[in-house]
This record gives C-alpha cells, sequence and structure tokens, in this order.
C-alpha cells in the first residue's frame, strides 16, 4: 500500500511510476513479487490492461486522500454496511498451523488492488493503519511507516525532507528575531 502511494511523481524530480504501460506493468509485477513471497504464495504473472492502469491511479488517488486524514482523526469501529461499496475480491484461507490469512483474487491490477486492501484491512484492525503517514512537505508527500515511539514522525526523511523545513523555519526565525 506504502509502495503504491510513492509511485507518485514528487516536486524533488521523482517520475510517476504509473505514467505509462511499461513502467507501471514493470512496477506491478515487482509488486505482487514482493507481497506473494511475503506472504508464502506463489506470484501472479501480472499484465496490466489500460482499465487495469487506470484503477490503479485511482486507488493511489484514494489512497492518498485517505492517508491525508490527520491519523488521531481516522475513523475506526464497526462500519454501516450499506455504506461499504465492494472495491476487490479476496478469499479466506488458512494454513496447518490454524492463521487465516486473506488471498487476493482476480487478475492483472485487480490482484493487485485486492492485495492493497488486504493489507488496508489488516492494518487497521492491528492498529498500525495509524502509523501510515504523509510526509509533511508538501514537495513530497511520500508514504512511510512512523516507527517512532511516541508516532510523531512528520518526514518521510528526516535527513532531506526535514532538514529542508528545519533550515526554512531556523532561517525564518533568525530574520523575525533581527
Amino acid at each position: 500500500m506504502q509502495e503504491l502511494v510513492n509511485t507518485h511523481a514528487t516536486g524533488c524530480g521523482g517520475v510517476d511510476l504509473l505514467a505509462d504501460p511499461v513502467t507501471a506493468g514493470q512496477w506491478a509485477q515487482a509488486a505482487a513479487d514482493q507481497w506473494a513471497a511475503v506472504h508464502g504464495l506463489q506470484p501472479p504473472t501480472l499484465s496490466l490492461t489500460p482499465a487495469g492502469l487506470r484503477s490503479l491511479r485511482e486507488l493511489r488517488d484514494e489512497l492518498h486522500t485517505m492517508l491525508d486524514v490527520p491519523p488521531d482523526q481516522r475513523l475506526s469501529g464497526p462500519l454501516a454496511v450499506e455504506s461499504v461499496a465492494p472495491r476487490a475480491d479476496a478469499q479466506l484461507g488458512s494454513d496447518a498451523q490454524g492463521r487465516v490469512m486473506m488471498i487476493p483474487q482476480g487478475a492483472g491490477a485487480d490482484w493487485l488492488v485486492s492485495a492493497v486492501w488486504s493489507e488496508i484491512l489488516i492494518a487497521q484492525l492491528d492498529s498500525t493503519w495509524t502509523r501510515v503517514k504523509l510526509c509533511r512537505d508538501q514537495g513530497c508527500r511520500s508514504a512511510f511507516y512512523d516507527a517512532s515511539r511516541n508516532s510523531s514522525g512528520v518526514w518521510h526523511n528526516v535527513r532531506t525532507c526535514g532538514n529542508i523545513a528545519n533550515l526554512r523555519a531556523s532561517r525564518a526565525r533568525r530574520r523575525a528575531a533581527d
């Protein structure tokens, strides 16, 4: 999920990885391979159709909007069933030790969309969803996992985005003092 959000171009000269079908297909296959490896599943072979690529871009935009809500203002608790719009298909399965997992369904982008929504659900259930944030730097807005003890992180990389912001703030304080 975080990697999908981070396929966007940044103000620092980054490239939109979903801008063209070839680059998007390579990114999607690598993401699917990585997800499957982490979950001990056979990776699917993904081929993106124009509709599938559009679906990934729309999901990226939706995730960006979801993460733009400050973590302490994100809703939790039961949903009203009538307000839920189906977004993806997944099957539930279990292993020999009785652990249950969601298995993405579909082909192409549908499989990847299913994997992303599954991860979001798990993150919401295990309370890690509030630790997934967007970098405060308006030119960056990369998604990151805040591993700080008190969940106070605001920059995806303190040395780049944080340093620039802190330098600007320091210069502004000096100008105000002069």
